[in-house]
């Protein structure tokens, strides 16, 4: 799926959940990005962006992140411009891992939980974590530089049974 004759260009990726109840630890989710190069575009990736990094061009970075899941709507933004990236770079994997600290949550433990993937006001992808409510992590979207070097956006929603740190290594794995 393309959002253009032009490609995708900059993309938003906005997460949500629900805060756990008073008496229980918080449920903390985070997105992460990772790139892949035109050598090895199923490869190991070339840098991981999340809560706490940018990509060292500063194409990928957060605008916002929660520990918590308090505040109103999308608590956790993270922003692309797939434009700018180097041209050695042929695929950008994006998801979403539940961290495992409070004991083992998954994506059917949650309330109130969804991501969604806009450029401008065109709205790529809306989801709510159902298809994937088993597991503790999720691909959700992926972006392919095409020949014409326009970037594409597909929907990958993918469950993981992993923490932040495997799920980072094994994202971008084949299906």
């Amino acid at each position: 799926m393309n959002s253009g004759k032009q490609g995708v260009k900059k993309v938003e990726v906005r997460l949500k959940w629900d805060p756990s109840a008073w008496n229980q630890p918080p449920h903390h989710l985070d997105i992460i990005a990772a790139t892949y190069s035109a050598d090895a575009p199923y490869g190991k990736p070339v840098y991981v962006v999340h809560f706490d990094s940018r990509s060292p061009d500063g194409t990928i970075n957060m605008s916002r992140h929660s520990r918590t899941g308090q505040g109103f709507g999308y608590v956790e933004v993270m922003t692309l411009e797939l434009d700018r990236l180097a041209s050695s770079f042929a695929r950008v994997v994006v998801g979403v891992v539940i961290h495992q600290d409070g004991g083992r949550k998954t994506f059917g433990d949650l309330t109130g939980a969804g991501v969604q993937v806009v450029e401008g006001y065109e709205e790529l992808l809306k989801d709510d974590f159902a298809r994937v409510s088993a597991f503790t992590a999720t691909t959700v979207a992926q972006f392919t530089r095409g020949t014409a070097a326009a970037w594409d956006f597909h929907e990958v929603v993918r469950g993981f049974d992993s923490d932040p740190v495997a799920f980072t290594a094994d994202m971008g794995s084949t299906p």
